[in-house]
Formats: C-alpha cells, structure tokens, sequence
C-alpha cells in the first residue's frame, strides 16, 4: 500500500477525507508531523571539495567582475 503524508487545508478537505474513511476507501494513521531538524547550511556542509570550492570562487569574483564594467 502506498502511504502519503498531506496537509489539510481546509474543514472542507477534512471532511470529504472522512467521508472517505466512512466509505473504507482510505485510513488515516495518526502521526507525528515531519520537520527537517536540520538548517541548510548543516545538511550541506562538505557537500564541496576545498578545490571545488576554489574554482567556484574563482568564478563567482569573474562573473561580479564583468558586472562592475562600463560599457
């Protein structure tokens, strides 16, 4: 069986999902809600070699370069 986790968003939406309960269409399995515990900047640390890390910079202070230019 296939599991899905939604948000309801409204008391509409929680009533046709219990109509469908009624039905034995669906079951709802109560929950804990997911959060990613982590921030972004955790999940991604070292996801970049200190070279690839160096060639990125290289490249960002190229590119911020040819912005500063007249033309």
């Amino acid at each position: 069986m296939t599991q899905l986790t939604i948000e309801i968003s409204d008391n509409k939406t929680l009533k046709l999902i219990e109509d469908l309960v009624d039905l034995k269409l669906i079951k709802v399995l109560k929950g804990k809600p997911m959060k990613n515990k982590k921030r972004l900047s955790e999940r991604l640390a070292g996801s970049l070699s200190a070279a690839q890390a160096k060639v990125l910079d290289t490249e960002l202070k190229k590119l911020r370069k040819e912005w500063e230019r007249d033309i």
